[in-house]
């Protein structure tokens, strides 16, 4: 019985110095295996085509969910990079791997001097899969819904401009908890905690964990602290019906305006994002990497400096 013909997705960040080279190596290294490579336009399909030479490739359509029959959405670039690779890979259900030509891609396995070795364990199925948790995210109107959206890292409520304040309720489970003025509201997964809601002093969650995350960002207001609440939890943000307008931002790419009184309803997604992982090690170790924490005592790094 004949195989099916393997193939892989690659989403590139085309502006990066190191791209022509990877996505080069790439598409080399997967037809030398007889794996088929698709790429979202032509300026990718020349990236991958290095030195005039031709290799198999697919150039397809970002709304022709391209995504559909791969096994394996390859990612080369940064955080950003990879959570528009995960809107394409979603809906279909494929994993996504992420190397890292960026500066921290926290979400990404590997890094650009780890290239062959990733591909390396691509052709040879080397990986195990993990499903991260999402938020499904709802706007509301005057009782009628207006938008739907998702996210993988954050959705976020935030100001429309510098000038203004986000007069903000927030709801948990239908009740009220607090309300204040602020730039934004963050509603985040554990994933997205090393995100925007780390930036905005929310905590670090570790990814199995089954919770969501609420963070004010700038709140003026005596409590404001970020809320760790369960999964099974309905998170509304209101926009002050008196108020400013807002905007709703997911993973920082899909945006939807709001207007005054508008309602945002926030809760676990129904559809994970599959993310390919190479190595087994704890997220602890991950933590410490991708944050060049420091592991030893004041006392320890004197001893050696002596």
């Amino acid at each position: 019985m004949t195989q099916p013909r393997r193939e892989v997705l690659l989403i590139v960040h085309p502006d990066r110095d190191t791209t022509r080279e990877a996505s080069g190596e790439v598409a080399m290294r997967l037809a030398a295996a007889g794996i088929g490579l698709r790429v979202l336009d032509d300026e990718v399909r020349r990236l991958v085509e290095p030195h005039d030479t031709v290799l198999p490739c697919t150039v397809v359509s970002p709304a022709d969910d391209p995504a559909h029959g791969v096994e394996l959405v390859l990612v080369l670039g940064g955080d950003g990079t990879l959570l528009r690779a995960a809107e394409l890979a979603r809906p279909a259900g494929v994993p996504v791997l992420g190397v890292n030509l960026g500066r921290m891609g926290f979400l990404a396995e590997a890094d650009y001097h780890a290239l062959g070795d990733t591909v390396e364990r691509v052709v040879s199925r080397r990986y195990r899969i993990e499903d991260r948790m999402t938020v499904d995210v709802t706007v509301a109107l005057d009782g009628a819904v207006v938008a739907r959206t998702w996210a993988l890292n954050e959705a976020s409520v935030e100001k429309c401009s510098r000038e203004r304040v986000l007069d903000a309720l927030i709801e948990v489970d239908g009740r009220p908890v607090s309300s204040f003025g602020c730039d934004g509201v963050l509603c985040s997964t554990p994933t997205g905690s090393t995100a925007y809601a780390f930036s905005a002093g929310g905590p670090i969650v570790w990814p199995d964990v089954e919770a969501l995350l609420v963070v004010p960002s700038n709140a003026h207001a005596m409590f404001s602290r970020p809320l760790v609440v369960s999964r099974s939890s309905v998170i509304t943000v209101q926009v002050d019906p008196d108020g400013s307008p807002a905007v709703l931002t997911c993973d920082g790419s899909r945006h939807v305006d709001l207007e005054p009184g508008s309602r945002v309803r926030v809760v676990a997604g129904e559809v994970p994002v599959r993310l390919a992982r190479l190595w087994d090690g704890p997220f602890t170790d991950r933590l410490v990497h991708k944050f060049s924490l420091p592991v030893t005592s004041w006392r320890e790094r004197h001893a050696r400096n002596e």
